[in-house]
């Protein structure tokens, strides 16, 4: 199932688990935000609001608050010796959609619980010495070998 919703005077397309990111919106990270500006909702009986579908919200957890990249906004007259130099970044929150709530349903109180993500599995260190016997046989296959180069005898400059 998915839904439309406006928020910040956007629209988004919006499924359960999905991750945006929006204008910022006044809540704290953890803590749930309900959007009741339903545009449409699809699934098994798609339905589309006039202008939007009544009883319908969509609710999802505030993950961080972030900013944007800046944006220099760089003003000069020439030969006047004006110059005006502005910067300005947009703040977002990301956000997880939770539920999307059909006939005037309310949101949980709290986000449902996600199961921890398992790490990579941990490769085992190669037995002691294991570097320095890879050292010892290459040696004894030839050892290192030496780029210095031969240095060429200087000349005086005139050919012959």
């Amino acid at each position: 199932m998915f839904a439309v919703i406006r928020a910040g005077g956007k629209q988004y397309r919006v499924a359960a688990e999905d991750v945006i990111r929006i204008d910022r919106v006044e809540k704290n990270p953890g803590e749930i935000v309900t959007f009741a500006e339903v545009l449409a909702h699809g699934g098994d009986t798609p339905q589309i609001g006039v202008p939007t579908v009544s009883g319908a919200s969509v609710a999802g957890e505030v993950l961080a608050h972030e900013r944007g990249a800046k944006v220099i906004a760089f003003k000069k007259r020439r030969r006047k010796n004006s110059r005006r130099k502005r910067g300005y970044r947009h703040e977002f929150s990301v956000i997880r959609i939770t539920e999307i709530l059909l006939n005037g349903a309310k949101p949980a109180d709290k986000p449902p619980a996600r199961p921890k993500r398992e790490g990579k599995p941990k490769v085992e260190a190669a037995p002691e010495g294991g570097a320095e016997e890879a050292k010892a046989k290459s040696k004894a296959k030839g050892g290192a070998k030496t780029t210095a180069k031969a240095k060429k005898p200087a000349t005086s400059g005139k050919k012959k």
